[in-house]
């Protein structure tokens, strides 16, 4: 898989051509547990809007994501149902 990807803000969604993304819109976008941060990914060409974005983070492999989304800030614990 050659996707990229890159976590930011998410009050920095308008700022997105999704046009140049694999998303769709704002409502398709993976948000943090916490509601805070968010991530597009693209093949190819960057998209040229990542220069607008403050909070961008480095640009991740599909492998590295995976790892970034396994852990507490994007995967909240899943709590046991009560007997």
């Amino acid at each position: 898989m050659d996707r990229t990807f890159v976590i930011f803000d998410f009050s920095e969604v308008d700022k997105i051509d999704f046009s140049q993304v694999l998303e769709t819109s704002a409502d398709t976008l993976r948000k943090s547990v916490d509601g805070t941060r968010t991530f597009v990914k693209w093949e190819n060409a960057v998209p040229t809007f990542l220069e607008d974005l403050e909070t961008k983070s480095e640009l991740y492999t599909y492998e590295e994501i995976i790892a970034i989304l396994q852990t507490p800030e994007w995967t909240a614990p899943m709590e046991m149902p009560s007997a």
